[in-house]
């Protein structure tokens, strides 16, 4: 329950607010201050005019949609930390963006504090039996994101550009490194065991896996190690290092970007190209479909699903060189297919 009454300028927002055809409560109004995702109340009138500022207006709106009685807005709060962009908001952001990387590790039992370090026989076993108790009883989804996209559009037969990847990023071959690279890092899981693992996971993708060893063995001559160089080298604790290690501005911005994407994502596919497939084609054409969109880039529903896979997307705007760059190229096409007027 609200501790006070209502103040005028309270007031004054559920009004506006109501106008949009929303309603809200004092109480709701409380928590979302208490959660930095609306601003203080002396912050919400224009000092020149006294007058509500429309974006607190439609700030105030849009928790109004997310908001359902039992259940966090997720990942949206997200959002609203990123843009206002303070020591404080990033705070919040980055102590999420962790959680939702742990998270699913906790969810199976893996007290990631307990996971031992180190390249010694009995560290390297015991990160083993962790992986193998994660993986235990888990089924694996028979096709991924891409693998149902694909298979409706050969129903309807409308041709797409083929894959740059496995066929499914999610077969069972590939959750056992999987989940031992995140537990142990890249030092867990060689290269041709990975390659192994692919081949399991898309024997009729030759030519890509071809291209995979041919590119590991040059850069092995030149003394690079590849697979060192990945996100995942270090396991999960690279991963939330990564994060904790950001400075504010790139954490806000690398949240305000992913998100923003998935949003268009999300709309052309669930809204626009039901009806106009030539969209998934263009967006499959290119090699952020693969790099991005397959993995988390399209997070519709609210929740720690979404959570995870936004939180993925941030670690790889951090620490993949270009990826960032080519994230923003890929927003600039889909918001030319978002302009386009509606077949």
């Amino acid at each position: 329950m609200p501790r006070t009454n209502p103040s005028a300028l309270e007031r004054a927002l559920v009004a506006a607010v109501g106008q949009l055809g929303r309603t809200i409560t004092q109480t709701q109004l409380e928590r979302w201050r208490t959660n930095l995702w609306l601003a203080r109340t002396a912050d919400w009138t224009d000092p020149d005019t006294g007058e509500l500022r429309p974006e607190i207006v439609h700030r105030a709106a849009r928790l109004a949609d997310a908001s359902t009685p039992g259940r966090s807005i997720s990942w949206l709060g997200w959002i609203f930390w990123a843009i206002d962009d303070t020591p404080e908001t990033a705070a919040r952001l980055r102590e999420a963006v962790v959680k939702a990387l742990q998270r699913p590790f906790q969810r199976a039992g893996v007290d990631f504090t307990q996971v031992p370090e180190g390249d010694s026989d009995d560290a390297f076993e015991a990160r083993q039996e962790m992986a193998a108790a994660m993986l235990k009883d888990r089924r694996s989804p028979r096709k991924d994101f891409d693998g149902t996209l694909r298979a409706g559009a050969a129903e309807a037969e409308f041709d797409l550009p083929p894959s740059r990847s496995v066929t499914n990023i999610l077969h069972q071959a590939l959750m056992d490194p999987g989940a031992r690279m995140l537990l142990g890092g890249a030092d867990d899981v060689g290269f041709e065991e990975l390659m192994e693992a692919f081949e399991a996971a898309s024997p009729d993708n030759t030519e890509t896996i071809g291209h995979l060893r041919a590119a590991h063995r040059e850069a092995a001559l030149a003394g690079v190690d590849l697979l060192a160089e990945s996100p995942l080298a270090g396991g999960l604790r690279g991963l939330v290092r990564a994060v904790q290690e950001a400075d504010d501005r790139t954490l806000c911005a690398a949240v305000r970007t992913c998100t923003k994407g998935n949003g268009a994502l999300t709309i052309l596919l669930l809204q626009r190209a039901p009806s106009e497939p030539e969209i998934l084609r263009t967006l499959m054409a290119d090699v952020m479909w693969d790099q991005w969109a397959r993995i988390g880039g399209c997070a519709p529903v609210l929740g720690l699903g979404g959570e995870a896979a936004i939180a993925i997307n941030v670690v790889q705007y951090l620490v993949i060189p270009g990826w960032a760059e080519d994230l923003e190229r890929y927003q600039a096409l889909m918001d030319t297919l978002l302009a386009q007027p509606v077949a």
